[in-house]
């Protein structure tokens, strides 16, 4: 039986297979590790990234059962789908760090020795051009991402790498084939960033002189 048909009848076996259609494409186009799914008129389209192909079956049928999960919007848990939390949350150990800027390591070097005692490792850390997202963490190639409108602001960049590094940190929790990236554990030590509320007012204020919504993740 192929990956899709075997994950859908372990997650739903009360569903008749034969309703639906299923493939699996793995693409280039995706950053290491990343997936999403195309559904269209009982037809699932599972496009994952090419790191994916020498995963373990297991491990990806976890993927394709959390993606499953949220195409028919119900909430379910397998070993599988544990299987491919653990994966991700202990993606970054193996992944090369290769990518680093001066400016940005000064800032992840000095929040690292305040709030996390130095002991964080450091991950891949890079610009990007985007002007709606200020910051991203990339589990898949344990890379912060901060976007260059923060170079005009130096504290809310270092706010902005926080949070990040937070990410790294806490990584998510699931529960029932949901996941949390912003647990009450993570919001509780965001705030513990020193003008934190100041922080999130600049980021308004900024966004609105730009008339654009930023966002961090």
């Amino acid at each position: 039986m192929k990956l899709a048909e075997q994950a859908f009848n372990e997650l739903f076996p009360e569903k008749n297979l034969e309703e639906y259609q299923f493939e699996i494409k793995y693409t280039d186009r995706f950053k290491p590790y990343n997936a999403n799914v195309r559904y269209r008129k009982n037809s699932l389209q599972f496009n994952l990234s090419k790191k994916w192909r020498t995963v373990s079956k297991e491990i990806q049928i976890g993927l394709i059962q959390g993606l499953m999960l949220r195409v028919f919007k119900e909430k379910d848990n397998t070993i599988n789908i544990d299987l491919y939390n653990h994966f991700m949350r202990n993606l970054h150990i193996s992944a090369p760090k290769t990518n680093t800027d001066p400016i940005l390591e000064k800032s992840f070097d000095k929040i690292n020795e305040k709030y996390f005692f130095g002991f964080l490792e450091t991950p891949n850390l890079a610009w990007h051009n985007s002007i709606r997202r200020l910051g991203s963490y990339e589990y898949g190639s344990d890379t912060i991402s901060i976007s260059r409108v923060l170079l005009e602001d130096s504290d809310l960049m270092d706010y902005v790498i926080y949070h990040e590094m937070l990410h790294k940190k806490f990584k998510f929790s699931s529960s029932n084939g949901r996941t949390c990236h912003h647990t009450r554990e993570f919001k509780e030590m965001e705030r513990k960033f020193d003008n934190s509320m100041e922080m999130e007012q600049r980021i308004k204020r900024i966004g609105k002189k730009r008339k654009r919504l930023f966002s961090f993740i």
